[in-house]
């Protein structure tokens, strides 16, 4: 089940990617699908059917507008940090706790924390991330998971779980 999903997101992916539907194209695009399904539909995903349920979908669409608007905050505070003639930053490594429980969920929060100016995700340890964090606001796990994470989680929830 879970290479035949894998199979159809791909494909759909390579029918919105070339944008064409002469035969060889579809038939280029199933086998390269068949293929990616093959080599990587083991590890594609553990619960491949709630990725029918279409209020994830909704979340995820919802996800982008937020995630800009968090990285072009992000960029202004290190602009201003940058420009600022004493340079007020204070570097140090945090650890963060997630509720997210899927490893793509973890991930995609890891990578969202890392694309935001600002902080860079070192480690993820189970329901641990270890973060970079350009001024350390708080040193303690709850504070500084409240200030980085829970703005991401919220929705990541919604999309991953």
């Amino acid at each position: 089940m879970r290479r035949f999903i894998l199979f159809v997101d791909v494909f759909i992916l390579w029918l919105l990617l070339t944008r064409t539907f002469n035969y060889q194209s579809l038939i280029v695009g199933s086998c390269v699908s068949v293929i990616v399904a093959l080599i990587f539909g083991k590890v594609f995903s553990q619960k491949p059917l709630k990725w029918f349920e279409p209020q994830r979908y909704f979340w995820l669409i919802c996800y982008f507008p937020f995630f800009a608007w968090e990285c072009i905050k992000a960029n202004l505070d290190v602009t201003y940090r940058v420009l600022h003639p004493k340079m007020p930053i204070e570097p140090g490594i945090v650890k963060v706790k997630t509720k997210l429980k899927s490893g793509i969920g973890r991930t995609i929060l890891a990578n969202s924390i890392t694309m935001t100016p600002g902080t860079l995700s070192v480690d993820i340890k189970d329901e641990y991330l270890y973060i970079h964090w350009i001024k350390v606001e708080a040193q303690d796990v709850e504070t500084a998971t409240q200030i980085i994470v829970r703005k991401f989680e919220g929705l990541l929830i919604k999309i991953f779980e």
